[in-house]
């Protein structure tokens, strides 16, 4: 308990010498040396209030300067009226629409080259910002690598009524000497499928085409269930060594082509 004692007692007479030789400091120090003293002070606190108070202003500027970007307009394209899915874009169909900077999401079309003549993959509403993925160009024409061939009917036994262009296709090879097999074990992408008087076979009410963008399983059945005319000729997106070994086969009459519909998701489209 006395050391306790001794020891507040030691540290408060500390601290009253530390008090009283700061006092005598200014008693004895010239009054010239207590005034830059105390300048000096003043400039520190005055250089601290100013770096805060820049930061604080810097701050607020950017803050202020993020708002005014997201406000900031920007044209985009969107349709004038409601689009079908399927329905090849006109320069009529759409118009410019002013939204704010900072409601610009990846992918939004910004000029009207890109949207012309471009097909509507799904249905688009009026004034609904368009995005590249919901449009396609030459949804049915060959890829760089294919052509799109025109199979003859010499060449071809059997195809199922029930294929509509935009399908993918199995193609089988029936042989004379019954060594009848798969041909490709990837899908073939139907470009159109024509009647004997070469117009396109489908439902006059809701294409297959259509249906299938749109993703109305209802409607894609129906339309194979009726249909503007009988197949007299298909066309199909080959290869050229896809179209050599098909002409190869087939030419002598002795290989015969069977075109089969099936699920595209249960085949892979090769190109």
């Amino acid at each position: 308990m006395n050391i306790q004692f001794l020891n507040i007692l030691a540290l408060r007479r500390t601290q009253a010498h530390g008090l009283l030789f700061r006092r005598l400091a200014f008693i004895f120090l010239p009054e010239e040396v207590i005034e830059v003293l105390s300048r000096v002070k003043n400039v520190w606190i005055s250089l601290i209030a100013a770096c805060l108070a820049l930061l604080l202003v810097y701050g607020l500027y950017v803050m202020q300067l993020k708002q005014v970007e997201q406000q900031m307009t920007l044209q985009v394209i969107v349709p004038d009226m409601f689009i079908p899915a399927g329905t090849i874009i006109s320069e009529e169909m759409v118009k410019w629409k002013a939204i704010r900077k900072g409601a610009l999401m990846e992918g939004m079309i910004l000029g009207m080259e890109d949207v012309v003549n471009m097909e509507a993959i799904v249905p688009l509403g009026t004034d609904e910002p368009l995005l590249d993925w919901k449009l396609d160009q030459y949804h049915l024409l060959p890829t760089i690598e294919q052509a799109t061939f025109q199979i003859p009917k010499a060449y071809m036994l059997s195809i199922s009524s029930g294929i509509r262009a935009g399908d993918v296709v199995a193609i089988y090879i029936s042989s004379q000497d019954g060594q009848s097999r798969r041909l490709f074990e990837h899908g073939i992408k139907v470009a159109s499928v024509k009647s004997a008087s070469n117009i396109e076979v489908d439902d006059n009410g809701q294409s297959n085409l259509r249906s299938r963008i749109e993703d109305d399983k209802e409607r894609m059945y129906a339309s194979r269930r009726t249909a503007n005319g009988m197949i007299d000729h298909i066309n199909l997106n080959l290869t050229e060594e896809e179209w050599l070994l098909i002409d190869s086969l087939c030419k002598s009459g002795t290989h015969k082509l069977v075109i089969a519909f099936t699920s595209a998701s249960s085949l892979e489209v090769e190109g």
